[in-house]
């Protein structure tokens, strides 16, 4: 599933790619990605304008539109969830650029995917596009989304704002890590490999970790968001290849563990966790 870094990578291919480019045609057809939106609706609030910025705070990334014509009046906000594969592409006369899921590891996806896992796509009046490449269809598309329901992003929380956000809940370490009105941008493998970083128990109540413990968690969501955006997603992490039946710690060789935690599988080292 995408998480930040992924997200991260879709976020800039639309900064790199997609900006100040003129909107002259929406495809919007989909309503289930584009819910609760009737149809053509998105394309009428987009068409003429252009994406003036990108942004995202954990999972969610949404683009600024212009007015239209020489209107100095702000565009609408176009909100886009990547879903559990989603990849945004984009055309233009200099080429390709593709963002999401995995991004960088896979052979292209524009080379290989059919025509209806694009969920919904913009058109450009140069000729190029961008689109929503989604096999599974779980990607969402909307106007104006909801940012106060967001907790702070994971790579930009501040030491302090962690500690008061795991001292309000008694959940699961993991749980409140997962927990997206908390922190926003933390995912199931993020979530594992921190706490490996960390040598903590994804299971100890949030509002027990010592003050020390959280400042090592903190540096720890830090270097591996830092390390994924550099390595091409999380499934880069140090732990992950060794979250399997029958592997140990890379660390210290002790046997991984299995469980769940906050409904989402979890692996641990189960001598330094």
């Amino acid at each position: 599933m995408p998480e930040l870094p992924e997200v991260e990578s879709a976020r800039a291919v639309i900064e790199r790619s997609a900006l100040h480019r003129r909107i002259e045609d929406v495809d919007d057809a989909d309503g289930y990605v584009c819910r609760p939106h009737r149809r053509g609706e998105i394309r009428e609030a987009l068409v003429g304008r252009r994406l003036t910025s990108a942004h995202r705070r954990g999972k969610l990334m949404w683009c600024e539109a212009s007015g239209v014509g020489r209107s100095r009046t702000p565009g609408p906000v176009l909100a886009l969830h990547l879903g559990m594969a989603g990849r945004i592409l984009v055309d233009g006369p200099t080429g390709s650029d593709e963002g999401g899921d995995y991004a960088g590891t896979r052979t292209r996806s524009s080379a290989r995917h059919k025509p209806e896992w694009d969920r919904f796509t913009l058109r450009f009046a140069d000729g190029g596009s961008l689109r929503l490449f989604d096999k599974r269809r779980l990607g969402r598309v909307y106007l104006e989304p909801d940012l106060d329901r967001l907790g702070p992003d994971a790579g930009e929380v501040g030491l302090r704002e962690l500690r008061e956000i795991l001292s309000r809940s008694r959940a699961p370490l993991k749980a409140r890590l997962l927990d997206q009105h908390a922190l926003a941008g933390v995912g199931n493998l993020l979530a594992d490999e921190v706490l490996w970083q960390a040598e903590l128990d994804p299971h100890r109540p949030a509002d027990e970790i010592e003050p020390d413990r959280v400042t090592v968690l903190h540096r720890s969501l830090r270097t591996a968001i830092r390390r994924a955006l550099k390595r091409g997603g999380v499934h880069t992490g140090e732990v992950i290849p060794y979250r399997k039946r029958g592997a140990d710690c890379p660390r210290c060789g002790a046997p991984m563990r299995r469980g769940v935690v906050g409904g989402r599988t979890t692996w641990w080292c189960s001598k330094e966790q």
